[in-house]
């Protein structure tokens, strides 16, 4: 899992056309196939949305094959972060295909997003952000992690994932413990106030039980 500043190394240590991959997977959540397979349509800018309609996929003999995702769970509207959608409209306006229903991810020469012609400048920016070892998949792992720490409910986590078992989110629960970890300090602040005797007022609240 990387941090954000490694995050952002890499976006930057990337070959520009790709930055937005490295941005959208980890702020957006987009599994890779989700990713070669948005479109122009599948983007709502004035809101900040991305609507996750397809995947695409390379079979063996190399042909790409588009289609929906797997699950009806993997159907999903991602809002993503006001910085994110600005930089997304700088992209489609320098990288994009053109059509109204282009590709948002293509290769120099046009061609659709694919694994092989992906993996040299991914290589090559991780070398250059000092970043070995690094996976494309460990974007989404980050992201998800992150979205995990602000204290989203399970169910909403599972939703923004695209999965309709808790199983794979509830891997992210863990980063909840930061949190927590948060609010115990801030529980100690307060408590550390009363034993100072700073706020020794009644405010009401005395004896009075709180619904658990």
């Amino acid at each position: 899992m990387l941090t954000l500043p490694q995050v952002y190394r890499l976006a930057d240590a990337i070959d520009p056309r790709f930055r937005l991959v490295v941005l959208l997977a980890v702020f957006g959540g987009l599994r890779w196939g989700e990713l070669a397979a948005l479109r122009r349509t599948h983007l709502d800018l004035a809101h900040g949305r991305i609507y996750v309609r397809e995947s695409a996929v390379m079979l063996r003999d190399y042909t790409r094959v588009t289609g929906a995702p797997k699950t009806q769970a993997g159907v999903r509207t991602v809002q993503l972060p006001e910085s994110v959608v600005a930089e997304l409209r700088v992209h489609l306006d320098r990288f994009a295909e053109r059509k109204p229903d282009g590709l948002v991810f293509v290769g120099a020469k046009g061609a659709a997003l694919v694994r092989p012609t992906f993996s040299r400048p991914w290589r090559k920016a991780l070398e250059k952000a000092g970043l070995p070892g690094i996976h494309v998949h460990d974007l989404r792992h980050t992201g998800n992690n992150l979205v995990a720490t602000t204290g989203t409910s399970l169910k909403e986590l599972m939703s923004r994932m695209g999965h309709a078992s808790p199983r794979a989110a509830l891997i992210y629960q863990h980063a909840t413990d930061t949190r927590d970890g948060v609010i115990a300090a801030a529980l100690e602040a307060l408590a550390e106030d009363a034993r100072n005797g700073e706020d020794d007022g009644d405010d009401g609240t005395a004896g009075v039980l709180v619904p658990v």
